[in-house]
């Protein structure tokens, strides 16, 4: 049970004779971390620190903070460029298909900031997802060999022709 303090002591003497008696039992012998400097110690506290610390700790990135629209309309943006590793069209129809889902899920129950976010289209992004494929291909072979750079003058030498 904890002890109250006693009436007619101050609250700095009761809390300082009870860390005194603590520190005689031997309470804070043997504490982890005894020894060690504290984390951070002597460095400018940054803004929202804990945050911080949070999302470092669990791995995640600041767009794990943003809210469902934005998140989302963040995912719609970088769709073409995840889907350009995929090796089948079909992976390609599942991603757009999975966020249209989602996206149609937060359109009818919307939270957050009202931010317009379209479905995506998913024949047009098989489309540039085709065409992403084929431009490497045609690009080696329509590419020449480079030719060797002319020799590099110094500017100063154009003056002395």
């Amino acid at each position: 049970m904890t002890e109250r303090k006693p009436p007619g002591t101050t609250f700095e003497s009761w809390v300082d004779r009870q860390i005194r008696t603590a520190q005689e039992r031997g309470d804070f012998d043997d504490l982890a971390g005894a020894g060690k400097p504290l984390p951070g110690a002597g460095t400018p506290v940054e803004e929202q620190w804990w945050l911080k610390d949070y999302l470092r700790r669990e791995g995640l990135s600041g767009e794990a903070l943003l809210p469902t629209p934005l998140r989302l309309r963040r995912e719609v943006e970088r769709l073409p460029d995840a889907v350009r590793e995929l090796t089948s069209e079909r992976a390609v129809r599942d991603a757009a298909g999975d966020l249209n889902r989602r996206i149609v899920e937060h359109m009818r129950a919307p939270s957050g900031p009202q931010v317009a976010i379209g479905l995506v289209d998913v024949d047009e992004l098989v489309a540039g997802w085709r065409t992403a494929r084929q431009q490497p291909a045609q690009q080696r072979e329509a590419e020449p060999e480079p030719a060797e750079p002319a020799p590099k003058t110094r500017w100063w030498r154009r003056f002395l022709r």
